[in-house]
């Protein structure tokens, strides 16, 4: 009878996100993934087919929650508001800096980087436009909610700090 281990896909999910922390993700493997929960490397592939999509899984994970704190942020007032979705990004810029800073990561996720972006930018903007729509200044509301989710998510990647990002979107949706 197989062994039947509970919560095996969050155990996955942990023990990559450990290794990948220590150890990079060069060096991390389906088999020292298998290794450290103590199954059989075969069982890890019944539940991702690849490192890659293991990885993918625990950082899609944690978008959602960061897009869970930023729907449950008040919205009442748009610098707080886009304050609080640039703090979220950078909580989770700061959970995958070690995999976003190994260059052995750099090729295999290249290819995907462009759509993520993408999907990242509008889902974003999406949050973003309710809070500009009185802001529109006769633009597209829709075109700057992803100019501002852009500039957001570039910017908080290069670590630029919040008042001065907002010094240049408060010039945006003031014109």
């Amino acid at each position: 009878m197989p062994k039947i281990i509970e919560n095996l896909r969050e155990q996955l999910l942990t023990e990559a996100r450990k290794q990948i922390e220590e150890r990079g993700y060069g060096r991390t493997t389906i088999r020292s993934v298998a290794a450290g929960c103590g199954i059989a490397i075969g069982t890890v592939y019944n539940y991702f087919p690849s490192k890659e999509m293991l990885v993918a899984s625990y950082m899609a994970e944690d978008w959602e929650e960061c897009l869970r704190v930023i729907r449950s942020a008040d919205s009442s007032e748009t610098e707080t508001y886009i304050r609080g979705i640039y703090d979220a990004l950078t909580v989770f810029l700061k959970k995958h800096e070690a995999l976003f800073t190994d260059t052995a990561a750099e090729k295999p996720f290249a290819a995907a980087f462009p759509v993520r972006h993408k999907q990242l930018r509008t889902q974003i903007a999406e949050l973003l436009l309710p809070v500009l729509k009185d802001f529109s200044g006769g633009q597209d509301p829709g075109f700057t909610a992803e100019f501002i989710a852009e500039s957001l998510l570039t910017w908080t990647v290069a670590g630029i700090p919040f008042d001065q990002l907002y010094e240049q979107i408060r010039k945006l949706i003031q014109s």
